[in-house]
């Protein structure tokens, strides 16, 4: 999963998220599961992937990210439900311990 991608983590169920930017996917998800990503994540115990989006370039990840970061909630949470309804944990799915659903 080396590619640019952005994600957005949950503590819970429509809880808090947060959106990030990475070029390793797994490496990025790593760091929050582990509470390495000092900061927000971590104070908010957020670590649970709940959508992700892989780009061509990190140029558009970061335009992409910059625009979700000004999405209201309900637009965040209306992404994940259509990408993750039962706001599953996606750890499995991008280090390929669980075939993709989607």
């Amino acid at each position: 999963m080396k590619a640019p991608a952005i994600y957005l983590l949950a503590n819970q169920r429509n809880g808090t998220l947060y959106i990030g930017v990475t070029s390793d996917l797994i490496q990025g998800a790593w760091q929050h599961r582990e509470g390495i990503a000092q900061g927000f994540t971590h104070q908010h115990q957020v670590k649970t992937l709940v959508w992700h989006e892989q780009h061509e370039t990190m140029e558009s990840a970061i335009t992409r990210e910059k625009a979700l970061k000004k999405w209201n909630r309900k637009w965040k949470l209306r992404l994940i439900e259509k990408f993750n309804p039962e706001w599953k944990d996606l750890w499995l799915e991008i280090t390929g311990q669980e075939s993709s659903s989607h």
